[in-house]
């Protein structure tokens, strides 16, 4: 089960991070923003994507649209969003429950700055009803990931 690679990525990195497992499914922003009782942009979606020969994660606010010309600006080509069983093969996690920890396959990862509004965001963990709560930096910080600024907000 994907939430226990996470588990366990925390375990050895952060062990005072909790993650939170609800009833129901987070599987996108909304649901996710209503059973976690914050703003949608304060979900800290994970996209899949492939880039050339490049597969990579891009962490966004969950309100932000990915400008596909800041992406060919910032990581050099046009970005493809990887399919449900690629995304699951990659990461080891569903869709809907895909986040930067715990990956089954080392990737790069990416924080759109659209999360630097927020003191605290909402990423999931591994399933479709799982997240944890972690400021944007100290996530950016676990998984070494590089700043960017690739989507627009709104």
């Amino acid at each position: 089960m994907s939430v226990e690679t996470v588990r366990a990525f925390f375990a050895a990195h952060a062990p005072d991070i909790d993650i939170v497992e609800l009833d129901a499914s987070t599987a996108t922003v909304e649901m996710a923003a209503k059973g976690h009782g914050v703003m949608p942009a304060q979900i800290a979606k994970t996209l899949s994507l492939r880039i050339k020969e490049r597969t990579l994660l891009i962490v966004t606010a969950g309100d932000a649209r990915l400008n596909n010309r800041k992406i060919k600006d910032v990581l050099g080509g046009k970005p493809r969003m990887l399919g449900q069983d690629e995304v699951v093969a990659l990461t080891g996690h569903p869709v809907g429950g895909v986040c930067p920890f715990g990956l089954a396959t080392p990737l790069p990862v990416y924080c759109d700055v659209s999360l630097k509004e927020f003191d605290e965001v909402v990423p999931a963990a591994g399933s479709t009803n799982s997240a944890l709560r972690i400021s944007p930096e100290r996530m950016a910080t676990l998984v070494n990931a590089e700043w960017v600024d690739v989507c627009d907000r709104g």
